[in-house]
């Protein structure tokens, strides 16, 4: 049975790692879930979530509308929920975090809340909101593990926010939310600063690696992280052809000319994709 205090210093350690030092943390069986529990806290409505992003936003509550980015500004002064991915999936924008910060303190005098997905955002420190945060932000934060430290099999993510929403989170989780497995790895994951590190020039490097060979194709990105990158082109035709080859890419059903491609695991793996794109 997974014990309270391992799961204490597990949220703990996680705290430090994001800068989390003015909000609760709890610790999640994944992100997915904890975004599917958004729905059952009582958040303020209307509720609104920048689109495209993940298809779990729109599944999460049933009355929520799909905004723009450009709608955004406009959505801040009417109150309710706003829920937005900072770095954003599939297309990588970013917001700065003064800007989101300032955004959310705009909703929040009108009552509102916003929820901010930061999936991706362990790739660099900077893009992180919760570092800014007073106690009294009315801001929710939604972190993950396995998308940077790449063990999305462990189960494990992050609520980070204001004590009365967190304490409602863990209401609801239960007292043991992930397992022992999890709590081990996580505390040994986010304690290992060193590899944090190591890992975020390995992936910046890779990722301009990666740049580097698409560009040279003509397939210039037109979105990204450094997890990910965005490229339009006659995506059905492409994705199939990798596919033929063992590279699984992610085609969009709402934007068919889109196609995402991952990170390589290493020079082998680029070195496969670039022979692959060679084929014609």
């Amino acid at each position: 049975m997974p014990s309270a205090r391992m799961l204490a210093t597990l949220e703990t350690v996680a705290a430090r790692s994001f800068g989390a030092t003015t909000v609760a943390v709890a610790a999640l069986p994944g992100t997915e879930i904890g975004l599917r529990l958004l729905a059952d806290l009582d958040l303020p409505t209307p509720v609104r979530h920048v689109g495209p992003a993940y298809r779990t936003y729109a599944e999460t509550f049933a009355d929520a509308a799909c905004i723009a980015w450009e709608e955004l500004d406009a959505a801040l002064d009417r109150g309710g929920t706003v829920l937005v991915a900072n770095p954003n999936n599939p297309d990588g924008r970013m917001i700065a975090p003064e800007q989101l910060l300032g955004a959310a303190r705009r909703l929040g005098e009108r009552g509102g809340m916003l929820v901010v997905d930061e999936a991706f955002a362990d790739v660099d420190p900077a893009i992180s909101v919760l570092p800014h945060l007073r106690p009294d932000d009315r801001v929710l934060v939604f972190r993950s593990f396995g998308k940077f430290f790449g063990l999305a099999g462990v189960r494990l993510g992050f609520a980070c926010g204001p004590d009365a929403i967190i304490a409602a989170v863990r209401h609801r989780l239960g007292s043991w939310p992930v397992s022992n497995t999890a709590l081990a790895i996580g505390t040994a994951a986010y304690r290992d600063t060193d590899w944090i590190e190591a890992a975020r020039t390995r992936i910046a490097a890779a990722s301009a690696a990666l740049d580097d060979r698409l560009r040279a194709r003509g397939l210039d990105p037109i979105g990204g992280c450094p997890l990910f990158r965005l490229v339009e082109t006659d995506a059905t035709a492409l994705f199939e052809r990798l596919a033929r080859c063992g590279i699984l890419t992610r085609p969009f059903d709402y934007a068919p000319r889109w196609l995402r491609f991952g990170l390589p695991g290493d020079e082998a793996g680029l070195d496969r994709l670039t022979r692959a794109l060679d084929r014609g």
